[in-house]
């Protein structure tokens, strides 16, 4: 099941030792930029250990019942989810445990349950594998409680811990994991990867992707696209070669599409934010070649510490997107902010 797995090949040779030589730590952690294809290693893991690959399988978040499930979800009241903690668990002894909910966290809830069904001996075979993927959305109450469960784990338990930045972990649940940073994947892998997936408009996904397959599968472009303008909108507005009465119009259109999450905007952003250092810098290689003449109006109108407040500014939406901030609002303050820079 390991050789298929696009990209990492040291990290595929050391698990595949570890299997080989039935030295399987209790816990794993699989870090790295999203859509790297952490989660899908873990499954792959799984499959090795316990066979039944296509039940495993079944617990992929972006296969459309997966999708339409977790969207539903959202809808619930907090309380409601809460009596009814989100597991999925097609294979016995495969249970993943993802983000839930509208800021999309893993909760107390949860690792509770994670407790109480690690205590349950493997249906068949030596091991229970369970997946806590995006464990860095858990919040401190969630993250203690799967402390616990590290310290004293049983003996057939294996668990594999997903993060993008394993440092925003507690450092003892790091310590007590055997960790695996998942690379991007070079240039030649991905055009071999979008050429075995038949995947259409293959030079543009690889340039926007960064290295992650997942990226270059799942990203809509012309969602992609309409979001980007707006966050272009946005750096134009904040860099004083639009002003603030252009970006309004934009503002609107946002507050009113309510299904439009925050986070959806910050990958466009934080990819136009590199994209206009690197021409401010005088390098080449941008994601977003097709509007170069746009980014550079942009790259000679800003100074580097305008382009250092603004992925600070960023970073800060990004923190607060757990606190359910609202959208326009944030935005309008984004745009301010980067006028007084």
């Amino acid at each position: 099941m390991l050789e298929n797995f696009s990209g990492n090949p040291l990290v595929v040779a050391a698990l595949r030792q570890m299997i080989e030589g039935e030295r399987i730590p209790h816990t794993l952690l699989f870090h790295g930029p999203e859509g790297i294809g952490k989660a899908t290693l873990a499954r792959r893991l799984g499959a090795a250990l316990l066979g039944d690959a296509d039940k495993i399988e079944k617990d992929d978040l972006s296969l459309p019942h997966n999708a339409e499930m977790l969207a539903e979800r959202e809808k619930l009241a907090s309380d409601q989810r809460a009596q009814d903690p989100l597991l999925l668990a097609s294979h016995p002894d495969f249970n993943t445990f993802p983000p839930d909910g509208p800021l999309r966290q893993i909760s107390i809830q949860q690792m509770r349950l994670l407790k109480e069904r690690a205590q349950y001996k493997p249906l068949r075979g030596r091991f229970r594998l369970f997946l806590i993927d995006q464990v860095d959305r858990a919040n401190e109450q969630a993250a203690n409680s799967l402390l616990k469960t590290l310290e004293e784990p049983p003996d057939h338990l294996v668990l594999v811990l997903t993060a993008g930045n394993a440092y925003n972990l507690l450092p003892t649940i790091r310590s007590r994991s055997v960790p695996f940073y998942l690379a991007p994947l070079s240039p030649g892998e991905m055009q071999s990867f979008a050429r075995e997936r038949g995947l259409d408009h293959p030079e543009r996904r690889i340039a926007l992707a960064g290295g992650s397959p997942g990226a270059a599968i799942s990203i809509d472009l012309e969602t992609f696209d309409r979001r980007r303008a707006a966050m272009l909108s946005l750096l134009a507005a904040g860099a004083g070669k639009a002003s603030f009465s252009d970006w309004a119009p934009v503002a609107e259109k946002l507050a009113a599409a309510r299904s439009e999450k925050l986070e959806f905007y910050l990958k466009p952003l934080y990819m136009l934010l590199e994209d206009i250092l690197r021409l401010h810098a005088g390098s080449d290689g941008i994601a977003n070649e097709d509007i170069r003449p746009d980014l550079e109006k942009i790259a000679v109108a800003v100074t580097f510490p305008w382009i250092r407040n603004a992925v600070h500014r960023a970073d800060e939406l990004a923190y607060l997107l757990r606190r359910n901030i609202q959208k326009s609002l944030a935005l309008d303050a984004l745009v301010v902010g980067l006028q007084a820079t």
